[in-house]
């Protein structure tokens, strides 16, 4: 990966609905070129895909919490199962495995603190191999989405 194609991720990141044309543009490169350095970092998996952005609020998910996880057995066959449970919680927005204690932490979006204590019992407390759950709520995002560093 050299300096352009650093550029056109950075531009992406932007604004992934620029046009190719528009791309070439602002990465100031012709635009064949620039369609195949923006294929070769599609197929290379550099861009993982593309997608909208959407707030949170605007559709009453106006509750997040982070909830960490400490897991009672640390066996494959246990982590497996936590992360396959985990993944199929639609609410987990982030699901991150963490060296140290606790083992994960989970970004978590729900409509008011009643829905999150209500998938906290119903759910999270039930996911396979959980010893111990510990949450602390967002009270506001200082930092949030930020393109990659070039």
């Amino acid at each position: 990966m050299d300096a352009m194609d650093r550029k056109i991720l950075t531009e992406l990141q932007l604004d992934g609905r620029l046009t190719v044309t528009e791309l070439a543009a602002r990465v100031r490169l012709s635009v064949s070129p620039c369609h195949r350095r923006l294929r070769d970092l599609e197929r290379d998996g550099a861009i993982r895909g593309y997608r909208a952005v959407v707030d949170p609020a605007a559709v009453g998910l106006n509750f997040e919490a982070l909830v960490f996880v400490t897991m009672r057995l640390e066996d494959a066959d246990t982590v497996s199962a936590f992360e396959e449970a985990v993944a199929a919680v639609p609410h987990v927005l982030q699901a991150q495995r963490l060296f140290g204690d606790p083992d994960y932490l989970l970004r978590v979006a729900a409509t008011d603190l009643t829905a999150f204590q209500q998938l906290y019992d119903q759910q999270l407390a039930r996911l396979p191999g959980v010893q111990r759950l510990n949450s602390t709520l967002v009270m506001k995002h200082v930092v949030d989405d930020r393109p990659l560093p070039a």
